[in-house]
């Protein structure tokens, strides 16, 4: 059966109710798992007359990957207290999907465990689903929390 979890996260509920889920089965599966965070790369912004400058990149890189770790931090405390080995990863990536997929391939996983957000109609439309894409793409079996 499955012994290495990827389980993604954006800090919502639903992700960290997924996650519980996750660990109580790798728990089960005696597996491990690995928390992951994709950080979307910023993309430059220029308004009339003004432009962020380097530093200010920085600071957005510093304040993001911090939120990342807190977030994956959070799915890692939760594995330790159900007693499942984990590893945490923070990791940049162009879109959150493709994010997950190479994570979960880089890190040889054998099934993503993810959260469904359950957005339906116009609000889906407008911001996509990361889990649909994830499961558009994705080599390996997923599992998707709902």
């Amino acid at each position: 059966m499955f012994k290495h979890f990827l389980i993604p996260t954006d800090g919502s509920p639903a992700t960290r109710r997924a996650a519980k889920a996750g660990i109580a089965l790798a728990r089960r599966l005696g597996a491990k798992i690995t928390a992951y965070c994709a950080l979307e790369a910023m993309q430059p912004i220029y308004a009339e007359g003004y432009a962020f400058s380097q530093s200010d990149y920085v600071r957005f890189d510093a304040l993001a990957r911090d939120s990342g770790r807190k977030r994956v931090d959070a799915i890692g405390k939760l594995a330790r207290a159900a007693g499942v080995p984990f590893t945490l990863v923070v990791a940049k990536a162009s879109t959150p999907y493709e994010g997950i997929v190479a994570a979960a391939r880089k890190r040889k996983c054998d099934v993503i465990f993810m959260a469904s957000h359950g957005r339906r109609g116009l609000s889906r439309l407008l911001m996509g689903s990361v889990t649909q894409k994830v499961l558009s793409h994705s080599t390996m079996p997923v599992v998707v929390y709902h």
